[in-house]
């Protein structure tokens, strides 16, 4: 099946110059979503994480239908102030500031292997923030997945662990 095709572009979003790509057509389509858990499932499952980790928001609709494909465990990395209870945080710089995402304290523990997953991966900053927040409470981050890679940004340049994508663009 051709996961490309069940990928809309919208121009423009969410600013000017910004070709956006969505993954709300591919979630639309059972079969193409189905498709989607299960190709990203046989990238993951070599690298035998024992969790799987979302980056707000859409890496929560990648995630969690993947683990529960895997039968693993599932967590969420979000904008501070999202999670409840004690988290611990991490700053990055963006282009123009900087931002903070948090994961919950007790989510994962030392030596735990996990994956991390989001849509779409641009220039590697959240990522790479996610893979540090992560090994900050002692994961051992195994491998990065996205359904989208945009190629041209070269984000994969930015991480220092093996990375899987389905669908590429190179401009």
């Amino acid at each position: 099946m051709d996961l490309k095709a069940h990928i809309r572009t919208v121009p423009d979003f969410p600013k000017p110059g910004i070709l956006f790509y969505d993954i709300s057509t591919l979630l639309m389509h059972p079969q193409a979503w189905r498709t989607t858990v299960e190709r990203l499932g046989t990238a993951i499952r070599a690298y035998e994480p024992d969790l799987l980790v979302g980056i707000e928001s859409r890496g929560f609709l990648t995630a969690a239908p993947l683990a529960l494909h895997l039968g693993l465990g599932f967590i969420m990395v979000r904008k501070k102030g999202k999670l409840p209870g004690e988290t611990v945080s991490y700053t990055y710089d963006l282009e123009y500031g900087t931002d903070t995402l948090e994961v919950q304290a007790d989510a994962v523990q030392p030596g735990q292997r996990v994956v991390v997953l989001d849509d779409l991966l641009a220039t590697g900053g959240t990522m790479r923030a996610t893979i540090d927040l992560l090994r900050k409470q002692g994961a051992e981050v195994a491998c990065a997945a996205c359904i989208i890679e945009l190629g041209f940004l070269d984000g994969r340049a930015q991480l220092d662990v093996p990375v899987s994508t389905l669908i590429a663009y190179e401009s």
